[in-house]
C-alpha cells in the first residue's frame, strides 16, 4: 500500500480535493499532511478529507517532508503539492506503478508546461557540470516524486528551494535506480520573477553543497567560473524581463513608513488610551474593531488629526526610495487598515501615487465617529484569503485596476494585518517585523528602519 504526504502551508482553498483525490486511489491507505503552521483552515479541511494532519515542529518543506516520512507506515511514500487542483487521474498510478513492479527506486514526474527559467538557465546547466548523470532529466526540480522509505530515510533534505534537486541527487548518489514519468498536463504557478533570484541562488548551493560533500575534487577553480557565468545569466535575464513588466510596490503605513502609528498616537494624544486597549483585547473582528475605534474619535477637528499624523516621524529614506522606484517604473502606492486623512498626508509626503484606507466622516470639520470602509477591503468571491476583510482584496483590486500582475507586485509591511498582502504578492517584505510568522513568509526581511535595502530587490 502506499502513503500520500502533502507538506502544505495555508491551502484551504485546494487542499481537501488533493486528500479527496489521493483516497480515491485504490492502492493509497494513508494521506499525511503535515502542516507548516497555517493561520487559515486548512487543517480543518484536510482531516475532514480524511488526512492524518501533522503539525510541522519546524518551518521550512524539507522538515515537514522528514516528518512525514517518519509518521508513514507505508514502504511506498509519495510527495504531492498541496495547492493544484486538479491533479491528471493517472498521477498517482504513474507515480507508483514502476516501484510496485520493482523497476525504479525513486520516480520524479514531469508534467507538460514549459520547463521553468531556474530550470533552464540553472539546474540543467550545474547537473551537466557536476552530475552529467542527472543532466537527462527534463523537470529536475519538480517535486513531485515517489520512492521507498528506506531511501528517503536515509537523504538529507534542505529546507528551501534546494530540497527537490538535494533528494535527486542523493538518490543518484545512492545508486537507487532512478526514472521519470509524465503525469499529464498541470496548471502549475511560475515563480514570480522577484523569487527566480532567490531560487537560483539556492538551487545552486544545494548542486555545490552536494558536490562538495560527496567529492571535494569534484569541484575545480574552472567549474566555479561556469557557476558565476551561470548566475549571471540568470541575473541577466531577470533584470531584461523587469525592465518590460508593468509593475507596483505597495507599503503598509504604521510602523512601516510612519515610526508609529496613527491610531495609537491618537490615543495618547487625545485620551482615549484605556479605551483602546480594552478594545484590542475583545474585539477579534476586523470591521466591528474599526467601526468601534473610529468611535473613540468622535469630536477631533480634521486640522487636530493633520497635525497627530504630521507628528509622527517617518523613515529618513522613504522619500528618495519611492522617487527610484518611480524612476524604475514601479506605481507606488499605500494600503493601510489606518484612516485616508492620514494616508493621504503620507502618499503627498513620500510622493506616493495612491492611498487605499478607510474613511472617517466629517461635519463641520470635525469627525463624527463614524467611518466607511471601502468596498475593496471585503472579502469576494475572487478573494484569496477567508478574511473578511484584508488587504490583500485591496491589492487585488489595485492589480485590477492598473492592469499588473500580483506576482509583479511588492508588499512591504509590518504587522499580522499585512500577512496575506505580503504571501500573495510576487514579493513581500517583513519590515522591521516582530511577527515570526510574516517574516517566514515574506521573501525579504528587512531589519533597520531604512527602505534603501530594498532597491537591490525591485531591478
Amino acid at each position: 500500500m502506499v502513503t500520500v504526504i502533502i507538506p502544505v502551508l495555508n491551502e484551504a482553498a485546494t487542499i481537501a480535493n488533493v486528500v479527496s483525490f489521493c483516497l480515491r486511489q485504490p492502492a493509497v491507505s494513508e494521506v499525511i499532511v503535515v502542516d507548516d503552521n497555517s493561520i487559515d483552515d486548512t487543517v480543518a479541511k484536510a482531516k475532514a478529507a480524511g488526512a492524518v494532519v501533522i503539525n510541522s515542529l519546524v518551518r521550512g518543506k524539507g522538515t515537514s517532508m522528514k516528518e512525514g516520512i517518519q509518521a508513514a507506515t507505508n514502504d511506498i511514500l509519495v510527495f504531492l503539492d498541496g495547492d493544484i487542483d486538479p491533479y491528471p487521474d493517472m498521477t498517482l498510478p504513474l507515480l507508483t506503478e514502476p516501484i510496485i513492479k520493482d523497476r525504479a527506486d525513486f520516480v520524479k514526474a514531469t508534467f507538460s508546461r514549459n520547463a521553468g527559467r531556474v530550470t533552464e538557465l540553472v539546474a540543467k546547466p550545474l547537473l551537466s557540470i557536476f552530475y552529467p548523470g542527472l543532466a537527462h532529466f527534463s523537470q529536475p526540480l519538480s517535486g513531485m516524486i515517489a520512492g521507498r522509505k528506506k531511501h528517503f530515510q536515509r537523504i538529507e533534505f534542505f529546507s528551501d528551494y534546494g530540497v527537490d534537486i538535494g533528494i535527486l541527487i542523493d538518490m543518484f548518489l545512492m545508486q537507487a535506480r532512478i526514472t521519470e514519468v509524465c503525469i499529464g498536463h498541470i496548471e502549475n504557478k511560475s515563480k514570480p520573477w522577484q523569487a527566480l533570484g532567490k531560487m537560483s541562488r539556492e538551487v545552486t548551493r544545494a548542486i555545490i553543497v552536494k558536490a562538495l560533500r560527496h567529492n571535494k575534487q569534484m569541484v575545480n577553480l574552472n567549474q566555479l567560473e561556469l557557476v558565476n557565468l551561470i548566475s549571471s545569466e540568470m541575473k541577466s535575464v531577470v533584470v531584461d524581463e523587469v525592465g518590460n513588466l508593468r509593475k507596483m510596490v505597495v507599503f503598509d503605513m504604521d510602523n512601516t513608513i510612519l515610526r508609529g502609528s496613527f491610531l495609537e498616537t491618537c490615543a495618547d494624544r487625545f485620551g482615549f488610551r484605556k479605551q483602546l486597549d480594552n478594545l484590542r483585547v475583545k474585539e477579534t473582528d476586523a470591521s466591528a474593531f474599526t467601526k468601534r475605534a473610529s468611535l473613540l474619535m468622535d469630536g477631533i477637528s480634521m486640522a487636530d488629526l493633520l497635525q497627530t499624523a504630521s507628528s509622527i516621524p517617518i523613515v529618513t529614506d522613504i522619500i528618495k526610495v519611492v522617487e527610484e522606484l518611480k524612476a524604475r517604473g514601479y506605481l507606488v502606492g499605500i494600503v493601510s487598515d489606518s484612516y485616508h486623512i492620514a494616508t493621504d498626508y503620507v502618499k503627498n509626503i513620500i510622493g506616493a501615487d495612491f492611498s487605499l484606507s478607510n474613511q472617517l466622516e466629517y461635519f463641520e470639520g470635525v469627525a463624527t465617529g463614524e467611518v466607511r470602509i471601502p468596498s475593496y477591503f471585503y472579502h469576494s468571491d475572487e478573494s484569496i484569503c477567508t478574511h473578511p476583510i484584508c488587504k490583500t482584496n485591496a491589492l487585488r483590486y489595485l492589480a485590477k485596476r492598473y492592469d499588473i500582475a500580483l506576482e509583479n507586485c511588492i508588499a512591504v509591511g509590518d504587522s499580522e494585518a499585512d500577512r496575506c498582502m505580503i504571501e500573495q504578492a510576487g514579493m513581500g517584505i517583513a519590515f522591521c517585523s516582530t511577527n515570526e510568522l510574516l517574516s517566514y513568509v515574506a521573501d525579504r526581511e528587512i531589519s533597520e528602519p531604512a527602505f534603501s535595502e530594498m532597491l537591490g530587490y525591485a531591478v
